[in-house]
């Protein structure tokens, strides 16, 4: 069973939302689990999208509490790590989908792609390293060629 993440910001557009959403079915149409940092925006749409589709839907947390988390996941995991539980959940993934985000997000993509894992941004950062070994961020127009994608690399 693969575990996908889906990583992005707490506020997001209405727009964002549905992409996050859509990606979250499309995962589990696939079988496979969704991982995220169980909040709300992005990782409420994604959770939705999945729980919607009879998928599972894993918030790793900030927090010290199993149920500060968004009401579509189905497993909460508690931290108390704040922001260092991106590191936990790049870690959990076998492949990352980075929606739209802010700063947050950014790390997400970062420790992601420093532990190999691959990633596929929808309307997220565009980075450039300063070396071409450096591992590469993938981009998608929409949530079906991100996870078509994703499955490619994985």
């Amino acid at each position: 069973m693969l575990y996908i993440a889906v990583v992005g910001g707490a506020e997001c557009s209405a727009r964002t939302y549905q992409i996050a959403r859509e990606t979250g079915a499309e995962i589990a149409k696939r079988g496979a689990v969704l991982l995220c940092g169980g909040g709300s925006g992005v990782m409420e749409a994604s959770s939705k999208g999945a729980v919607e589709n009879k998928g599972v839907a894993i918030g790793i947390l900030p927090g010290n509490s199993n149920y500060e988390g968004n009401n579509y996941l189905t497993f909460s995991i508690a931290t108390g790590l704040g922001e260092a539980r991106n590191a936990v959940i790049a870690r959990s993934a076998d492949g990352v989908i980075a929606i739209s985000g802010e700063y947050g997000t950014l790390s997400e993509i970062a420790l992601a792609m420093k532990m190999g894992k691959p990633v596929v941004g929808i309307e997220t950062w565009e980075l450039k390293g300063p070396s071409e070994r450096m591992e590469k961020l993938y981009y998608a127009e929409n949530a079906l060629a991100a996870i078509e994608k994703l499955w490619t690399l994985m």
